[in-house]
């Protein structure tokens, strides 16, 4: 910003520019046709009047549309405008403020020309102003109608109050919003905007486990492993769910040294498949497939069918090692030595993984960089364009920013989801340093306060940089909502899962509400997949009505349908007379998707809820048709209205705002 010699003032001040990330050294995030609020205090001296508008600059330089800036508060000198990128790239967007010499003579001839001050003077300064501005102004009828706006002003034939009213008419002051007269103008520093493929803000996960599908686990028989071959047969199901990521967890070898038995324990037998995340073996690390799972050339095969079905194949990396990895022995700088000579393993204390080395970032740095590029361009070239990244938050944060900026260089396109349940200050970081998505804590957030609070956090004040992925459970997460609160209480999460965040994910078993524990408290499950294979018998299931894959289907396909549910920065929350239901709306165009949810999976709700009309687009007395995306069932809905869902029955409304006009667009299907 350009500051008066000999000040650190500007003619017109802008600060507090937002949103700017780590003071902009770091870009804010989008994705192309995602609107969001940049915001800025301006103010001028006296009672002189000020504007301001966004710059946005595209990648190739060429300038966005106009973005004029407005008061969002009167008095408080904060002004903010929507932008929308419409492209991916390297964008800047700075603030630009001015006075306004035509708004402050407007405010002062509304006064003195009613109060006969000066008026003939007051007509002639007004004239003079509007010749100004139009002559900035492209020739054509807008340039006219400020002309026309002139020469009232200056026609002595009119009385007084009939000239003013000429200039301050409605089609000037819409021409004035386009083209103002701006003097003084100054410009804040351009900030950096990343406009990323539209896949980092929405999408469907499903997490599987190759080797569960199609597997044999017979009484007195060693277990016979499914393969890519046989884990193909499960992707039709999923892409008939209406999800369109298939997230699988280590595809490698699995060491054998220490490795652990069924429910985690400490020793396994012979026949025992081992921990996914314990990679290496003396075939291979990072950059082979299990053999048990099949070859790569099965792997591409798997890759295949998925894009065949719309789903993209996302993949686990895990950098840790099983002891008997081959950077073991080629890499042992890699690793943290003990005191006794031995490499450390991985504890999360009271918990300990012996079987798994983590590794020291501190010894080689840039041959660890060097390497995980190299991995992760592998299996790019084997179709992978989605890693979900396991424990980044135990590595430096530096290396992640040089690895991915290393592969967004060449690959902007490649997604990472960072597995990181840790500190909240890490998680940012993680995400100022480059991964597009975050695992969230909304696993654990249940109540009504712990979901406001959670979700305007994550949708208001850490939008522009962290894109939440909401998870309903992992194979380390049955949460006790889940574990307590049987089939009603995954109903629960999915919905609000589904219609909190743009981006959200299921692990397998949630369709059939398995939330069986290893013991009473734990977030383990009995019979871990992790530590053996799971086969589920899916037709089965579907035949006994022991499945709630119809309703994931449903809110996929509504969130597929409905451009409200795929943004996270337009969520809103209504009232409910009851601490028991939740209320939300999420508002894109003419699209609006009003949520009303029970949060209690034991017992009916009931509850009156109070809209805030305006912000759904309507007037505070409007009456309009709601539509039950969920029943197909049709309501009239206003200001307050009475709700009763019931577990197992109806656990929420996932409500369309029906056309009162044709203006509003059409009815859904």
């Amino acid at each position: 910003m350009t500051a008066v010699p000999g000040t650190s003032f500007a003619p017109v001040p802008v600060r507090d520019v937002g949103p700017v990330v780590d003071g902009g050294r770091r870009p804010a995030k989008a994705v192309p046709g995602e609107t969001f609020l940049v915001t800025a205090t301006v103010f001028g001296e006296g009672h002189g009047a000020v504007g301001a508008n966004v710059v946005l600059l595209g990648p190739d330089g060429r300038c966005g549309p106009w973005a004029p800036m407005r008061e969002l508060s009167p008095g408080t000198d904060r002004w903010g405008a929507a932008i929308t990128p419409d492209a991916e790239g390297h964008w800047t967007y700075a603030v630009e403020s001015w006075t306004d010499p035509v708004t402050a003579w407007r405010r002062a001839a509304e006064v003195k020309v009613p109060a006969g001050i000066d008026v003939g003077l007051v007509l002639e300064e007004g004239a003079l102003l509007h010749e100004r501005a139009a002559a900035a102004v492209p020739e054509g009828a807008d340039r006219q109608t400020l002309l026309t706006a002139a020469d009232a002003l200056q026609d002595d034939l009119r009385p007084p109050p009939a000239r003013l009213d000429a200039a301050l008419a409605s089609r000037v002051t819409a021409v004035l919003a386009r083209f103002p007269l701006r003097e003084r103008v100054t410009r804040s520093d351009a900030f950096p905007l990343l406009v990323e493929p539209r896949r980092a803000l929405f999408g469907s996960w499903y997490e599987f486990f190759p080797r569960s599908e199609g597997a044999l686990v017979r009484p007195g028989a060693p277990p016979v492993s499914g393969t890519f071959r046989t884990a193909s047969a499960r992707l039709p199901a999923i892409a008939e769910m209406g999800f369109d990521v298939v997230y699988l967890p280590p595809i490698h070898p699995i060491g054998t040294t220490y490795r652990k038995g069924p429910d985690n324990a400490l020793s396994a037998g012979p026949h025992d498949v081992g921990v996914p995340w314990a990679i290496g073996s003396p075939e291979g690390g990072h950059d082979a497939v299990h053999p048990d799972l099949g070859t790569l050339e099965d792997f591409d095969a798997f890759v295949g069918e998925a894009g065949r079905l719309g789903l993209e194949v996302a993949l686990d990396f895990a950098l840790q090692c099983s002891p008997d990895h081959p950077w073991v022995e080629k890499h042992p700088e890699w690793f943290h030595h003990r005191a006794d000579g031995s490499i450390a393993y991985a504890e999360n204390p009271p918990k300990k993984y012996q079987d798994i080395y983590p590794i020291d970032f501190d010894q080689d740095l840039p041959g660890l960089v060097a390497e995980t590029v190299r991995l992760l361009r592998f299996w790019m070239g084997h179709g992978v364009r989605v890693f979900r990244v396991d424990n980044p938050h135990t590595k430096p944060v530096a290396f992640w920013e040089l690895v991915l900026a290393d592969i967004h260089r060449t690959d902007p396109d490649v997604l990472f989801l960072a597995e990181a349940f840790t500190r909240p200050p890490l998680v940012q970081a993680l995400a100022q340093a480059g991964f597009q998505q975050s695992y969230t804590y909304f696993t654990w957030k249940n109540t009504k306060q712990e979901l406001t609070d959670y979700l305007t956090e994550l949708s208001v004040g850490t939008a522009h940089f962290l894109r939440p992925n909401f998870f309903v459970n992992t194979p380390d997460i049955l949460s006790e909502f889940l574990r307590t609160g049987g089939r009603p209480a995954f109903e629960i999460r999915a919905v609000l899962a589904a219609t909190l965040a743009p981006s959200w994910g299921v692990y397998a078993g949630f369709e059939l509400c398995e939330n069986s524990a290893v013991r009473p408290g734990s977030e383990e499950y009995l019979r871990s997949e992790k530590y053996q294979l799971r086969p589920r018998d899916w037709a089965a299931a579907e035949r006994e009505g022991r499945t709630i894959t119809p309703l994931i289907t449903a809110l996929n396909r509504i969130r597929r349908r409905h451009p409200a549910l795929q943004q996270l920065r337009n969520l809103y929350f209504h009232q409910a007379d009851s601490d028991a239901v939740i209320v939300y709306s999420k508002s894109d165009g003419d699209d609006t998707v009003l949520v009303v949810v029970n949060l209690d999976p034991r017992q009916a709700s009931e509850a009156t809820v109070s809209l805030d009309m305006p912000q759904l687009g309507l007037d505070w007395d409007e009456t309009v048709p709601v539509r039950d995306e969920l029943t197909g069932d049709t309501y009239h809905w206003g200001r307050t209205n009475y709700v009763r869902l019931e577990p197992g029955r109806a656990p929420a409304h996932v409500l369309v705002l029906r056309p009162s006009s044709p203006l509003r667009g059409s009815p859904t299907p």
